[in-house]
């Protein structure tokens, strides 16, 4: 399994992968990342959730952009969670 840190041992850069891939590093990343964790845990909504998850990419150095992580699969299912908000309304 490929780590962020593994990644950038290697000399390659993070931003050089598709989102779907760096928020899958991301995910990894977090998975036992307490602080991180808490803080996702007392957002009040998705908003304050990108927040939170665009720093963390940040300090990785994965260069996602809130849209990339709002749209991706599964920070975007974190978020619509998070907002309780449809992602598609058919009908009225």
């Amino acid at each position: 399994m490929i780590t962020v840190s593994r990644l950038l041992d290697s000399g390659m850069d993070p931003r050089s992968l598709s989102p779907a891939r760096r928020v899958a590093l991301l995910v990894q990343a977090l998975n036992g990342a307490k602080k991180t964790n808490e803080a996702l845990a007392r957002c009040s909504d998705g908003e304050e959730m990108l927040d939170v998850l665009l720093g963390a990419s940040q300090k990785l150095r994965l260069g996602l952009t809130r849209e990339e992580l709002r749209n991706t699969p599964p920070i975007r299912d974190w978020v619509w969670w998070k907002n309780k908000e449809a992602l598609v309304t058919i009908g009225k």
